[in-house]
């Protein structure tokens, strides 16, 4: 009910106000009565047994009016009902199906005539949706000063101080802080770019950028940036972000595996990749082992070299770009005076060689304690085992990258033998002693 506006349909206001006059009589019947007959206590009641009904206690039955039927009676009390009573019951209790068939059948009407113009209807429809969007898209791009992008078929990719639409709304709005604004360059000679640097200084960020000035602008927008030049992607891809799919039997490092093939397995030439922290859901040996490889699957499958932003922690993946041509590193720069941090937000050429984790976490608030801690073990690991990065000489051969001090019993005692005071005997029997103790068996 309530569908229908009133003056619509002249039928349906009828039975709607002369429900309301029934309604308002009723209202107005037990002030009424009491002033006709004199009784006080008289009440006008309804349930749904029984209707509307005039209660009056059994001392004043007496004074009904000749006009009363009686039509129930209790033990301290009688029921009664009039003709007029009866008349406006009637019309109350089948009103509301009366207005609910009238407004079913006006409403069905309205549908027939609604139909036989649906086609033009919806071509409207349409046309204030195209016009809805792109007036949106005008205004943002007017107001946030976005730029007219170049499109082609090259298969390059140039934004000069691209930004992020959302994020440099919310910098300025909530943090009052101006975005900064940062390059992207891909052509022939540079297909594959590694971003390494700190936590929380903007690398998802830049990645995310990218995809979607590309998207706004094969979409038909004006994009964040001074100038971009796009050349048309087939399709983008990313692996972005951390969460499980435990109700299907995945984890966490199960779902990066998955999104990781099935861009691998479908991503072209014209494609562009957005692949953020690839294998960090493992061990360092075998997340390391496995974004290598990606790297070097993507550098050198004979369909892919795709524009391809790669962010992450593995600083011994700078190396990859004295392997391959067409790799080439960026970081996010950082201005450290003294203990102070400070993240420039800014993409640089050059490989970054610290993550700062410990810095975010403290920014985070994790307890002094615990921070001064891992500074220390971290100076104990950076002293012992330094960070490696990739050697071309390692190309074609395994390499294993050591956390922590490399020490060996058979290292030491061969080091302390006087090789020159054995006797050929002595040397073979403390090589089968060697053997004996450090072979698995």
């Amino acid at each position: 009910m309530g569908v229908i506006r009133r003056g619509f349909s002249a039928e349906l206001d009828g039975v709607m106000k002369a429900t309301a006059h029934a309604r308002d009589w009723v209202a107005a019947l037990e002030p009424r009565e009491r002033e006709r007959t004199g009784i006080g206590s008289l009440k006008v009641g309804f349930n749904k047994v029984f209707g509307y009904y005039i209660e009056i206690t059994r001392a004043n039955s007496h004074l009904a009016p000749d006009d009363y039927i009686r039509k129930q009676t209790l033990t301290n009390a009688e029921r009664y009902i009039t003709p007029e009573l009866k008349e406006y019951e009637t019309l109350i209790l089948n009103a509301e199906e009366r207005i609910l068939q009238i407004e079913r059948r006006v409403f069905t009407e309205v549908c027939q005539q609604v139909a036989l113009a649906a086609q033009k209807l919806l071509q409207t429809a349409v046309s204030l949706a195209t016009l809805d969007v792109a007036a949106a898209l005008a205004e943002v791009a007017a107001v946030n000063g976005y730029c007219r992008p170049q499109l082609s078929d090259d298969n390059v990719l140039h934004i000069e101080n691209g930004r992020h639409p959302v994020v440099e709304q919310t910098a300025v709005a909530t943090l009052g802080e101006r975005f900064v604004p940062n390059d992207t360059h891909f052509g022939d000679d540079e297909r594959i770019q590694i971003i390494t640097g700190p936590n929380m200084s903007g690398k998802s960020t830049f990645l995310r950028q990218v995809a979607l000035i590309t998207l706004m602008a094969q979409i038909g927008s004006y994009v964040p940036a001074t100038t971009a030049h796009i050349g048309l992607a087939d399709r983008i891809f990313t692996r972005i972000g951390a969460h499980d799919e435990l109700h299907a039997g995945r984890s966490t490092f199960m779902v990066e595996m998955v999104e990781t093939a099935e861009i691998l397995n479908h991503a072209t030439h014209r494609s562009l990749l957005i692949l953020d922290e690839i294998g960090r859901g493992t061990s360092t040996y075998d997340g390391l082992s496995i974004a290598w490889a990606i790297i070097e699957y993507l550098h050198n499958h004979p369909r892919l070299k795709p524009r391809t932003l790669f962010a992450t922690h593995y600083h011994e993946l700078v190396g990859l770009a004295e392997l391959f041509p067409q790799v080439a590193n960026y970081n996010v720069d950082v201005a450290e005076e003294g203990s102070t941090v400070t993240f420039l937000h800014k993409i640089v050429p050059g490989g970054a060689d610290r993550s700062y984790g410990i810095h975010v976490a403290e920014l985070a608030g994790l307890p002094r304690d615990v921070i001064q801690r891992a500074n220390q073990i971290l100076k104990d690991l950076e002293k012992h085992a330094p960070t490696t990065t990739i050697e071309p000489s390692h190309l074609n051969r395994a390499q294993q990258i050591a956390l922590f001090p490399e020490t060996s019993p058979i290292l030491k005692e061969l080091a302390d033998l006087d090789i020159n005071a054995l006797t050929p005997l002595e040397a073979m029997n403390k090589l089968y002693e060697w053997q004996r103790r450090y072979t698995p068996q």
